[in-house]
């Protein structure tokens, strides 16, 4: 075969070719050292040589994925068994899988950083993590989308990757990042939701619309959301009564589960339950801190109401915003003036189609659940019916029972609703960290230091 038959194979043909060249190489060597020995003695034990990390050069990256956050059990990889596998693990192993780090070496060898951490059930579009990976000799480019693509389940895809300088940090260098939670409009008024929601606008202190963590002795929970928009997910359908609409929610920081608190404040407004100025109370942590509006008189909340944050599933990371001047996002090892004529029309192993195939069948699981619910209608009545206080409610056991709406067609049954402002008080957060500090948490966490600072004397 002439040489010039190879001008028009793409990288991938070239290199599939050469792995067929070696392995012929190698069984034919096989076979003439069969001959040669004595067919009498043992077979050998086959040796597995040790990858060889140090002979490789190394690049820091930033890797952009998103993932369905049902299948895992959150984000961060936990030292204690889950019950479901956490994304960092599973891409943890892709990774180690694929040679690029050194799996002895661990998480902090190779200077992983996450973005923003998700809980159990929420998905990412745009999730990042930085690390160390191994790189190509020379002018040779490594595919890290594809790589990665081949090895981890469709529930995980890496969509980009980006060169970064030595001291980039997927954490801090992130300017914003932006959530997105999808929710149903039937029963819900949208209008209140939106009038409660400009309300987050700003630098606040969102004590109140958070998960307190004690174990972090958190102090300071100001916080400056610059976007809070609720927006029909489809332009099209917002004019009927149970369009899916979205949270766009785009701030600089955000405090554990305080997206999740935050819906469930503006599912309280849009069911009728409690008032768009609840949420300017809510952030009135102290006298004046926020400006009341015309006919408002916000109360001073110093501590959190007890109150149920909303459903995780239908929360999502959309995007971690960076700066153009620290990530150049790319689909394989292409340098941006390279040649790129011959690049595969199927980068990523295909990304598009199979996330189109996914979504495709998804809209079949819509139909169906569609005609389930159709074909139990000719059958049962709707349920919903109004109470005696002029609110939507459930019909329940012979009564007609209140309804507060957690998203994802969760909710509470409620005969008496108490409004937020009425509610039983959490500790203040001085209180419930002093609390941690003299407890059996803080003990536990200086047993854990003490332990690690041991070790890695020993291992020095």
């Amino acid at each position: 075969m002439s040489s010039s038959s190879f001008e028009n194979w793409s990288r991938e043909e070239l290199i599939a070719h050469i792995n067929e060249l070696e392995g012929r190489t190698n069984a034919a060597g096989a076979r003439d050292k069969t001959h040669t020995e004595n067919p009498l003695s043992a077979s050998p034990t086959p040796q597995t040589s040790q990858f060889d990390f140090a002979s490789h050069p190394r690049r820091k990256i930033a890797l952009k994925f998103c993932y369905s956050g049902w299948e895992y059990n959150g984000l961060a990889y936990q030292l204690k068994p889950t019950p479901l596998p956490t994304v960092e693990g599973v891409i943890f192993d892709a990774l180690t899988r694929a040679k690029l780090i050194d799996p002895a070496a661990g998480y902090d060898g190779c200077g992983w950083e996450k973005c923003g951490r998700t809980d159990r059930g929420v998905s990412a579009g745009g999730q990042v993590i930085s690390l160390w990976v191994r790189s190509a000799f020379g002018s040779l480019k490594l595919d890290y989308v594809a790589i990665l693509n081949r090895i981890l389940p469709h529930t995980i895809r890496i969509l980009a990757w980006s060169p970064v300088s030595t001291t980039f940090s997927a954490r801090f260098a992130c300017k914003c990042r932006h959530y997105k939670y999808f929710f149903s409009s039937e029963h819900l008024d949208i209008p209140k939701m939106r009038d409660a929601a400009s309300r987050l606008l700003g630098l606040h202190d969102f004590r109140n619309l958070c998960k307190l963590d004690t174990a972090k002795q958190i102090t300071v929970f100001d916080r400056k959301i610059l976007r809070a928009d609720i927006d029909p997910v489809d332009p099209s359908t917002s004019t009927n009564s149970s369009s899916m609409y979205v949270l766009n929610l785009v701030g600089t920081a955000f405090l554990y589960h305080q997206v999740r608190h935050i819906m469930a404040i503006l599912l309280l407004v849009g069911r009728g339950l409690e008032q768009p100025s609840v949420v300017t109370s809510l952030l009135n942590t102290k006298e004046g801190a926020e400006q009341s509006r015309p006919g408002e008189s916000p109360a001073v909340v110093d501590s959190k109401p007890e109150y149920q944050m909303a459903d995780a599933l239908p929360l999502m990371l959309w995007d971690c915003i960076y700066s153009d001047e620290d990530v150049d996002w790319r689909i394989d090892g292409h340098e941006p003036d390279s040649d790129q004529s011959n690049r595969s029309t199927e980068d990523g192993r295909g990304i598009y189609h199979l996330l189109h195939s996914i979504q495709s069948r998804s809209e079949v699981y819509l139909a169906l659940n569609q005609h389930f619910l159709d074909a139990a209608s000719l059958f049962f009545p709707k349920p919903w019916a109004t109470t005696k206080e002029g609110i939507m409610g459930i019909r329940y056991g012979g009564r007609v029972m209140i309804e507060a709406p957690l998203g994802a067609g969760t909710s509470r049954k409620l005969q008496h609703y108490v409004p937020l402002l009425e509610r039983k008080r959490l500790d203040p957060v001085d209180v419930a960290n002093e609390r941690w500090r003299n407890g059996k948490g803080f003990r536990r966490d200086q047993r854990k230091m003490l332990a690690t600072i041991e070790n890695d004397s020993v291992i020095g």
